[in-house]
């Protein structure tokens, strides 16, 4: 693909700013188009490379200006930040875009296919039931302390001990809070519903992936790891090395180095927060069932916690996994046992 020319697109609902550039960066388009023609123009095109942020629709959008011969780019909005000037506006966010586009070191978003958004919409949704069920047993478990009613921690012990408070008539709860209590307790029963047929979800996908099912053989990678890698990054392509993939993650350590002085500090948490903490819970599990194994991956991790401590093991481990996921995908390769 011959590139002609250049635009940046700031992306909306209804409404888009659009900057368009020619290869010696004469301005030859600046406008706002309604969603509804945003395709037409673009179709009356020559080859463009076109650059919008990271947000809700790029992915769709940059699948369709792909079917019209473009060269979609999306970038986080931290890179494009720095060349906006003047106030804010639809117009200047555009001419930012344009600018961040031709940087050689901006770094851009792979476009995910229909299928790697609709895998990780279960995830997107699972996550959040989760995070309304943690809410949920927080608030009954506050309910109930306004009565005098204190129910200890874990939601298996207020699953258990709930039905027995609601059908005690002499534990002086009123009628009115005892109903809504009950109220919360139905709603409770229907999430864990919810994420159940989600992790049961996970199964069935994984049976359908090879790939998933190749990378669920690294110790503490499950089916939700394995679907959620998929869904984010596919082979990997993106990443040159498996550094650059746990890097992505977060798991490195962050780096301050100035007058040739190196240092080397805790882990930098950037990236996709959601993928390092299903590895952190993994290696936390696959630690915690070390015991007395003697394979060389154990002893490394019991070695690596003698040294290091309990936390910094569990963060060794998660990025060793990291790299090992991302190579076993970007050379389709089956997992072989850890040799020191």
């Amino acid at each position: 693909m011959s590139i002609q020319q250049i635009a940046g697109l700031d992306l909306a609902k209804n409404v888009f700013s659009i900057h368009v550039i020619d290869l010696t960066g004469k301005c030859l388009i600046k406008k706002t188009v309604k969603r509804s023609h945003l395709l037409e123009l673009f179709a009356n095109m020559p080859p463009t490379l076109v650059g919008m942020e990271a947000c809700s629709g790029a992915h769709y959008w940059a699948r369709e200006l792909l079917k019209l011969g473009h060269d979609p780019k999306i970038i986080p909005v931290k890179y494009v930040a720095p060349y906006c000037t003047g106030s804010k506006n639809d117009a200047n966010d555009a001419r930012a875009i344009c600018e961040a586009v031709t940087r050689p070191h901006t770094r851009f978003v792979t476009i995910k296919s229909p299928e790697q958004q609709a895998l990780m919409l279960i995830h997107r949704a699972r996550q959040h039931w989760v995070q309304e069920r943690t809410a949920l047993i927080n608030q009954i478990r506050a309910y109930l302390t306004e009565f005098g009613l204190v129910i200890p921690k874990s939601r298996e012990t207020l699953e258990r001990k709930l039905p027995d408070v609601l059908e005690d008539a002499d534990n002086q709860l009123p009628d009115i809070a005892r109903a809504l209590i009950h109220d919360c307790y139905h709603h409770l029963l229907v999430l864990n519903q919810r994420i159940n047929e989600q992790n049961d979800c996970f199964g069935m996908l994984v049976k359908a992936s090879p790939s998933a099912q190749r990378i669920m053989k690294v110790p503490g990678v499950g089916a939700q790891t394995a679907t959620a890698i998929l869904a984010s990054i596919g082979k990997g392509e993106q990443f040159d090395k498996a550094r650059d993939f746990a890097a992505w993650l977060g798991l490195v350590p962050r780096q301050y180095t100035t007058g040739g002085k190196v240092r080397m500090g805790r882990i930098s948490k950037k990236g996709n927060t959601y993928i390092r903490t299903l590895l952190v819970d993994g290696a936390r599990a696959v630690i915690a069932n070390c015991g007395n194994k003697t394979d060389r991956l154990s002893i490394w991790v019991k070695g690596v916690y003698e040294r290091r401590g309990y936390k910094r093991a569990i963060v060794a481990l998660a990025a060793k996994n990291a790299r090992i996921i991302w190579a076993m995908l970007n050379k389709q390769a089956d997992y072989q046992t850890y040799t020191a």
